[in-house]
């Protein structure tokens, strides 16, 4: 049976975070708590959100230690930021991350219990409710969507890095506005964006029955196959900055489809604190050898997969892939990213427990696993 639902409340345009004090309003956030990176703070992007808001809120309290893969003990630092204050919502300011955190922080600002006891893998879907603290999401990169899906994947004190999914973790406000992607550097640009691109070509050829999914998944694709070229070669070209921040979005808004091998394996690898692996390079990195891996139990949706790249019929879209990542600057081996060969096993087997595997476009096993990780090596 499909399930198809869409709730996110988008304010996609050039100058989109000036309405930010009506979504405050609209959201009953009174007392925000503002959480971004110090990256974010660095390019000056901080700044510049608080000065659209109300002097009360432009003077709420700012939490920027998120980590480049949020963590448990992140999200403790930063509830402990929300509770000192009586912040009653989360404005979430930056990339993937800091949404992430964000949504861990709704969790634990109002339920009972450890983090992990909410993680999808362990059951804990059911235990998120309604009661989840108001997040409102402002990306300042077009790759992850976080600010329109209902996950956050959070790196445990134990190694393992997993992922929270609720409808209620969604954002009730994503404004989504390209002006704060001018600045992106070209590599951040071309990481970030081929996370949306591996969002939407994973979700397409997932097998789980959601056309309107596959419909979003499709168009995000074609979008990002045009447009992150040019952003990565012209920071401010605005057409394509914009495009690109569509692109993530429906990317994330395809995530009811579910993810599959690339993630499956991406997420294990993001946990290696020693390495702080960038997961939409990561991305980038595998998707060539998964799309391989799956062509055998997804070759119609491929098609697919050619028209909106615009390739010829029979063109092998994990070579175009493959050269469409080269050309943007990207590395084309884990190697490259300073992986050591000997963590590949493990990696593979917590593949297997990843909420991503059970949604990949053809089963995999812990060896198929291996037998990637050697192939993107």
């Amino acid at each position: 049976m499909a399930i198809i639902n869409y709730l996110t409340t988008i304010r996609l345009d050039f100058g989109a975070i000036a309405g930010l004090p009506e979504d405050l309003r609209a959201t009953g956030i009174a007392a925000p708590l503002i959480l971004t990176d110090r990256g974010v703070a660095a390019a000056g992007l901080l700044d510049r959100i608080r000065a659209a808001l109300p002097d009360a809120d432009a003077a709420a309290p700012v939490f920027t230690d998120t980590p480049s893969n949020p963590t448990e003990e992140a999200a403790e630092a930063a509830l402990s930021v929300y509770r000192a204050h009586g912040c009653d919502g989360i404005v979430a300011i930056g990339g993937g991350s800091p949404m992430d955190l964000a949504k861990a922080v709704a969790v634990l600002a109002t339920h009972e219990g450890p983090l992990q006891s909410f993680t999808a893998v362990l059951g804990g879907t059911p235990r998120i409710t309604a009661a989840a603290a108001p997040v409102i999401a402002v990306p300042t990169t077009a790759g992850t969507g976080s600010e329109v899906g209902r996950g956050a994947v959070i790196t445990f004190r134990d190694g393992r890095k997993l992922a929270l999914l609720s409808p209620h973790l969604i954002p009730r406000r994503a404004v989504c506005d390209p002006e704060l992607t001018l600045g992106l550097p070209p590599g951040l640009t071309a990481a970030t964006g081929m996370d949306a691109v591996s969002h939407c070509i994973e979700c397409f050829i997932s097998p789980v029955d959601n056309p309107v999914a596959g419909a979003i998944a499709i168009d995000g694709l074609e979008r990002a196959t045009k447009a992150l070229p040019r952003a990565v070669a012209n920071g401010q070209d605005r057409e394509a900055r914009r495009e690109m921040m569509i692109a993530a979005f429906e990317g994330a808004l395809a995530f009811q489809k579910g993810l599959g091998a690339v993630h499956a394996l991406s997420h294990p690898l993001g946990a290696l604190r020693e390495f702080a692996l960038h997961h939409g390079t990561l991305n980038a990195v595998l998707l060539p050898t998964v799309l391989r891996f799956n062509a055998p139990a997804a070759g119609e949706k491929y098609d697919g997969l050619r028209r909106a790249m615009g390739l010829a019929p029979g063109a092998d879209v994990a070579d175009f892939v493959a050269q469409f990542s080269r050309g943007l600057g990207l590395p084309s081996r884990l190697s490259e990213m300073g992986v050591p060969r000997q963590v590949l096993p493990a990696i593979a087997k917590a593949a297997l427990g990843d909420h991503t595997h059970a949604t990949n476009a053809r089963p995999a096993t812990e060896q198929d696993y291996l037998a990637m990780l050697e192939e993107a090596f």
